[in-house]
C-alpha cells in the first residue's frame, strides 16, 4: 500500500491530521493507495510556503525560470512510461492513450510556457508629443490551481505551468480521485531544481482542501477546471473577495454532420470524439446531429463501428476503452442511460455495465452507448453525462440544427462536418461555443484561447491568455513635456 504525501516547501509531508483516504484502481475496484485527507491547516502551511518563495521566484530572471521549466519538461519525457502506467492505473484509461496523449501533453504544457515567457511582451502607447504609456505586467503572488480527474497530469500542468512561468507561486489541489501522477510530478519538480515553495500540492477532498484554497485571503487568484456546480460555489466565494477567477466547466457539445461531409472521416472521427477516454473529456461530442438525407446511412455506419470497440483491461494494447473513473461515476452514467430510456430513447448499442473476468471483475466498465429517438430538449440531451454515451438526432436545415446545438446551458466546444467552406464559416459564427472544430476534433494549438461561454465557464486558458490571467497589468505614463 503506497501512502501519498503532500508537497509543501519542497518536502513530502503527511497531512497534519495524519488521516488518509483510500484510492481505488477503477479497472479492478480495489484500493491500492492512500492519499492525505488534508484540511485547512495543510493549506495554510502551503500558503505560507508559497509566500516565502514568492519574492525570490518572482524576481528571478525569466531566462532562469525558463531553464528550470524546460528541465522539468525533459524529466516528464524521460519518465513517460512510469507516469503513463500510473495514469492508466489511477484513472482507468487505456495505457496506450496515456502514453500517446496525456503524458506527452503534460510535458508540452510545461515546455510551451517555459518558452512563452521568453516572448511575453507588454504594450506601449504614444500620445504624440504629450506622453508615452507602457504596460508593466507583474505576477499576482500566491495563486490556487484546482484540477479535475479526467486528464489528471495533462490538466494539472496546464494550470500550474503558466502560473509558475509568470513568476507566481502555486498552491495546487489535484483531484482526490486521481492523485498519483501529481504526486510523482512533485518528485520531478525537486529533481528539476524548482525552488522550494514555488509549487505546493495539497491532496484531499474538495469541501476541505478546495474550499480552504478558495477562501484563503492570501490566495489572489483561482484557476479551476471541473463541474459547473463547484464552479458556481467558487465564484460565489471569490467574488466578494475580489479574487481573479478562471473557470473551465461542463460541456454538452454538439457534433454537426452535413450531407456534404467527408463521410468516412466524419464517422471515424466522430467515434473518437464520442468515446475517447470513455467519453470523459469535457470536449467530447455527446450530441450528434446528422442531416436527414444521410441519417440512416450515418447511423448504420456509426453503430457498426461502435460495436467493434473493445472494452477491457487498460493495460491490454487491444483495448479501445478502459474503465470509467469510479463506482460513483459509473452509477451516475448508468442512471443517465435509464433516464434516456424513460424519455423514449432507443438504445442502438451498449447501455449496460460490463462485468469482466478475473481480477477485473469488480472494475467499473460500461459499454459504449448510442441512443436514438430523443427530443433535442429532453434531459438526456440537455444535461452533461460525461461518459461513453452519445445521442443521434436528424435535422433538416441550418436554422434547425443551430437551434438544437445552442439549446443547452453549456457552450464549450462544437464540431462541424461539411465541404462547403462558406457554410462552415456561417455555422461557426452562429454556434454558441468557445471552440469550433471544422472537419476535425481536438486539434489543439497551445497558442489559442481555450474556454467556453454560458455555463461552460469564465475566462480563457492557453497561450498568452493564461499569462494575462496570472499577471496584473500596470499602466505607466511618462510626461514628455
Amino acid at each position: 500500500m503506497t501512502f501519498l504525501e503532500n508537497y509543501i516547501a519542497g518536502e513530502l509531508l503527511p497531512p497534519v491530521s495524519k488521516a488518509y483516504l483510500g484510492n481505488v484502481n477503477p479497472s479492478t475496484g480495489i484500493e491500492y493507495s492512500k492519499i492525505p485527507d488534508s484540511d485547512k491547516e495543510d493549506v495554510e502551511k502551503a500558503v505560507q510556503s508559497a509566500k516565502a518563495a514568492f519574492p525570490s521566484w518572482s524576481k528571478m530572471p525569466k531566462e532562469k525560470r525558463s531553464r528550470v521549466l524546460i528541465k522539468l519538461a525533459d524529466l516528464i519525457e524521460e519518465n513517460l512510461e512510469e507516469l503513463a502506467a500510473a495514469e492508466a492505473k489511477d484513472n482507468g484509461k487505456p495505457l496506450k492513450l496515456a502514453t500517446r496523449v496525456d503524458i506527452p501533453r503534460a510535458s508540452a504544457n510545461i515546455r510551451f510556457y517555459a518558452t512563452a515567457i521568453m516572448h511575453y511582451a507588454s504594450e506601449s502607447h504614444a500620445m504624440e508629443d504629450a506622453a508615452i504609456n507602457y504596460t508593466l505586467r507583474k505576477p499576482i503572488g500566491v495563486v490556487g490551481c484546482i484540477s479535475p480527474w479526467n486528464l489528471p497530469l495533462y490538466l494539472f500542468t496546464w494550470k500550474i505551468a503558466p502560473a509558475i512561468a509568470a513568476g507566481n507561486c502555486v498552491v495546487a489541489k489535484p483531484s482526490e480521485v486521481t492523485p498519483m501522477t501529481a504526486y510523482l510530478f512533485t518528485k520531478l519538480c525537486k529533481q528539476a531544481g524548482l525552488p522550494d515553495g514555488v509549487l505546493n500540492v495539497v491532496h484531499g477532498l474538495g469541501p476541505k482542501v478546495g474550499a480552504a484554497i478558495t477562501e484563503h485571503p492570501e490566495i489572489k487568484a483561482i484557476s479551476f477546471t471541473g463541474g459547473t456546480i463547484t464552479g458556481e460555489t467558487i465564484a460565489r466565494i471569490s467574488a466578494p473577495m475580489f479574487k481573479k477567477i478562471s473557470l473551465e466547466l461542463g460541456g454538452k457539445n454538439p457534433n454537426i454532420i452535413f450531407a456534404d461531409c467527408d463521410f468516412e472521416k466524419a464517422v471515424s472521427t466522430s467515434i473518437h470524439s464520442s468515446f475517447a477516454n470513455q467519453g470523459q473529456i469535457c470536449l467530447c461530442g455527446s450530441r450528434i446531429f446528422i442531416e436527414r438525407s444521410i441519417y440512416e446511412k450515418f447511423k448504420a455506419a456509426f453503430v457498426s463501428k461502435v460495436k467493434e470497440l473493445k472494452v477491457g483491461d487498460p493495460f491490454d494494447d487491444n483495448s479501445d476503452q478502459g474503465a470509467v473513473v469510479s463506482e460513483t461515476h459509473m452509477n451516475k452514467v448508468l442512471a443517465c442511460i435509464e433516464t434516456a430510456k424513460k424519455e423514449g430513447g432507443e438504445i442502438l448499442c451498449g447501455g449496460e455495465r460490463i462485468v469482466m473476468q478475473g481480477n477485473l471483475a469488480n472494475g467499473y466498465y460500461i459499454q459504449p452507448t448510442v441512443i436514438d429517438g430523443l427530443a433535442f430538449n429532453c434531459q438526456t440531451n440537455q444535461e452533461e453525462i460525461f461518459g461513453p454515451v452519445v445521442t443521434l438526432t436528424p435535422f433538416d436545415s441550418e436554422e434547425e440544427v443551430l437551434k438544437y446545438a445552442n439549446s443547452t446551458k453549456y457552450g464549450l466546444a462544437s464540431t462541424v462536418w461539411t465541404s462547403d467552406v462558406t457554410r462552415a464559416h456561417r455555422i461557426a459564427s452562429e454556434l454558441e461555443a468557445g471552440i469550433v472544430w471544422v472537419n476535425c476534433w481536438l486539434v489543439r494549438d497551445l497558442r489559442t484561447p481555450f474556454g467556453g461561454v454560458k455555463n461552460s465557464g469564465v475566462g480563457r486558458e492557453g497561450g498568452f491568455e493564461a499569462l494575462h490571467f496570472f499577471t496584473e497589468p500596470k499602466n505607466v505614463c511618462i510626461n514628455l513635456k
